[in-house]
């Protein structure tokens, strides 16, 4: 389904990727994890269109998308719930929410998907018409998602799910993640807490100085004694 392949890229003279390659199959979970600085939001910057690579490239469905921008990429099935939620704050949630269907067309198609985010999130319906700006970080992560999902999208990236987050949140959050999945949607997931990602995908890469250095199935990356030491802290 999306397939990266020798991707190099960086910002001006300053080269951060080398050469990653990875792919995330139709249906599956897959997580890349890695360390602040390691180059992650920097893969998902040159998947998404909004840096250009430098060499390889990025493929959906056999299609060449290598430097496409970013709203044709979307328009394609690839949807981004970026690093730090940013929702557009003086909006409501419902507001926001239909902002992630901003290209659709389909008015009741639109609706049936605004009560499904609705019911996997009822906080979000308890507060639609609040300022999304002025909810507590979970509520805004689940913001978020929720209008990344209202794109359609083929394929979700989430981009530090857990970021702020209180245990119990994350939980609640987890847990729309596995109901997000068994409904049909392809999820990428690019994480620091190395813990939660390897329990929710099943496949996962490991990426250090802009290069992959791991992968495989999470239940052997788990066991990995680098992946031990460096990351769960045993």
């Amino acid at each position: 389904m999306l397939e990266v392949k020798g991707l190099s890229a960086g910002y001006g003279d300053v080269q951060i990727l080398r050469e990653v390659s990875l792919a995330v199959d139709d249906g599956e979970i897959v997580t890349l994890v890695g360390s602040n600085g390691s180059g992650k939001s920097t893969l998902l910057n040159a998947i998404c269109g909004i840096i250009r690579p430098t060499a390889g490239l990025v493929r959906l469905d056999s299609t060449d998308i290598t430097g496409w921008n970013s709203e044709a990429i979307v328009a394609r099935g690839i949807t981004q719930v970026p690093e730090g939620r940013r929702l557009f704050p003086t909006m409501t949630v419902h507001e926001n929410l239909l902002m992630g269907a901003y290209r659709r067309r389909d008015g009741q198609g639109i609706e049936r998907d605004l009560e499904w985010m609705y019911a996997m999130f009822p906080r979000l319906k308890e507060r639609q018409k609040q300022q999304a700006g002025s909810m507590s970080g979970g509520e805004q992560q689940m913001c978020a998602i929720a209008r990344g999902l209202m794109a359609k999208p083929r394929i979700l990236i989430l981009d530090e799910l857990s970021l702020g987050l209180a245990p119990i949140m994350l939980d609640t959050l987890v847990d729309a993640m596995q109901k997000i999945h068994r409904e049909g949607t392809t999820i990428f997931l690019v994480e620091q807490d190395v813990a939660t990602a390897f329990d929710l995908a099943k496949t996962g890469y490991v990426l250090e100085n802009g290069r992959v250095v791991l992968s495989g199935p999470t239940a052997e990356l788990k066991t990995n004694p680098h992946v031990k030491r460096a990351y769960l802290g045993l």
